[in-house]
């Protein structure tokens, strides 16, 4: 049963990462603010309408029906561990996408989640 459900959870979990990457997209578009009185509306207005920040927020909804899902059919304590392969795409992405760096402390940290989550998936 919890094999049959990793389709699921891992669709849930890319459609997170894709919704990461595209709001660090918007964001890049935005720029640095700060979230002061003074440019709230201005900065709600812009955050809301822009294209990829509406589109990473519509990842978000669509990746938690999924989510739902998957906990309809497998433990959570199954099914959330399995969330961490999460990181290991939104860090190969944003490398790719936006020269974020993957130094060698981040491949090692991947390599251990890469391990526990393997060590999950057995159970």
């Amino acid at each position: 049963m919890m094999a049959k459900s990793l389709p699921l959870i891992f669709t849930g979990v890319f459609l997170n990462a894709i919704a990461q990457l595209a709001l660090k997209a918007g964001m890049r578009q935005i720029g640095h603010f700060e979230f002061t009185p003074s440019v709230l509306w201005d900065m709600s207005w812009r955050i809301g309408t822009n294209p990829y920040v509406v589109g990473g927020l519509t990842c978000y909804v669509v990746s938690v029906a999924f989510w739902l899902l998957a906990l309809s059919r497998v433990d959570v304590g199954f099914a959330y561990p399995m969330l961490s392969v999460g990181y290991i795409v939104t860090a190969i992405a944003a490398y790719y996408v936006f020269g974020e760096p993957l130094t060698t402390i981040r491949i090692a940290g991947i390599a251990v989640i890469m391990v526990g989550v393997f060590m999950i998936s057995r159970t």
